[in-house]
């Protein structure tokens, strides 16, 4: 276990958190309404990327200097803060006061655009951000030039077994009450999608009926280029027979951010354990038409599974920054994707 403390007085800032990997929905904004905590209770995690103002826009950077960042297709803006930003549930902070000159934000909350907006308690140094604004998802994100961690170290804690995660974490749902796709399934999606796109060469892809069909097969027929289906496209992991596909679909682990790699040649894209785990090993019950002989109380009170409003629709920011960090989106075929998408926020399939 860490503990962050501050830097300038050592005061400490945070219970006892363990390492885990960084959230796949981190940077996502999605709609208007105040959505949850990014980071489970006693948990961190560190931000590879630079993180938080100030901003340059890409005109400024150029194509070497971004490619240098990692960045490899134009955006708005880059990121000119410090790489390591850690970040904590807002539950998981001690000893900090808000800075009232840079609470900027305001819809519901606070969305972190005037930097560092909380400050040590003690002795007063900016240490953090904090963004709770309806659309961010809630977190505390600390600034790696003003903290340091004084115990424990960057290992992740009791790191849990595959096997152990199928009894741990059997998944989230992909739909919210009252029929509202789950925001989590958008971000996760959305950046398989990007690295599903860049392993399949250009080429259409089989995908299999059911819930992946529903939130991948719509979006790879629209963004492919028409034609014969060439590669196939399964779910892999532990407690799924062995691939017979060209292209898996393999669970990432949420501690360690690793993704499960067996020794069969298919190229294998990371897909966050949770919605992977929900696809894997959860079938939903849908009604059938049956022959009039089902009791009128045969379900008592257990409820159809919810169905969803309207078809699936991964997030496109999420996407669209998840392809831009990949060196692939250079070639001129995906370049193309990338640029096409980047128009109206809402145009088919997003």
């Amino acid at each position: 276990m860490t503990v962050f403390a501050c830097g300038g007085c050592g005061a400490t800032l945070t219970v006892p958190v363990s390492r885990v990997a960084l959230p796949i929905h981190a940077g996502q904004q999605y709609g208007h309404g105040l959505l949850g905590v990014l980071m489970e209770p006693r948990t961190y995690a560190v931000h590879p990327d630079p993180f938080g103002p100030p901003w340059r826009p890409w005109a400024e950077v150029g194509t070497a200097e971004a490619e240098a960042r990692g960045v490899y297709a134009p955006v708005y803006a880059l990121s000119w803060g410090p790489r390591g930003a850690v970040v904590v549930a807002p539950g998981d902070v001690r000893g900090t006061v808000f800075m009232p000159e840079r609470s900027g934000g305001h819809c519901c909350g606070l969305d972190g655009r005037d930097g560092l907006n909380l400050a040590c308690a003690r002795c007063g140094r900016p240490v953090a951000t904090r963004i709770d604004d309806c659309g961010f998802w809630q977190a505390v994100w600390l600034d790696p030039e003003a903290v340091h961690p004084v115990t424990g170290d960057a290992s992740p804690h009791r790191t849990a077994g595959w096997e152990a995660l199928r009894e741990q974490r059997p998944g989230i749902p992909p739909v919210e009450p009252p029929g509202q796709w789950n925001p989590l399934w958008a971000a996760a999606v959305a950046a398989a999608l990007a690295r599903l796109l860049a392993v399949s060469a250009g080429t259409r892809v089989t995908v299999p009926d059911g819930l992946v069909a529903d939130t991948f097969r719509r979006v790879l027929d629209a963004l492919l280029p028409p034609g014969p289906p060439t590669k196939t496209l399964t779910l892999a992991g532990p407690g799924l027979p062995a691939i017979t596909a060209d292209l898996a679909l393999v669970p990432q682990h949420p501690q360690t951010g690793e993704h499960w790699a067996p020794s069969q040649t298919a190229d294998m894209v990371p897909l966050s354990w949770d919605v992977w785990a929900y696809l894997a090993f959860h079938h939903d019950r849908r009604p059938v038409p049956g022959a009039g002989t089902i009791p009128d109380d045969a379900r008592r009170d257990d409820p159809p599974p919810l169905m969803p409003f309207g078809p699936f629709r991964p997030d496109r920011d999420v996407f669209l920054s998840t392809l831009a960090r990949l060196p692939e989106v250079r070639q001129p075929w995906l370049r193309e994707i990338y640029d096409r998408r980047k128009g109206p926020r809402y145009a088919h399939p997003f």
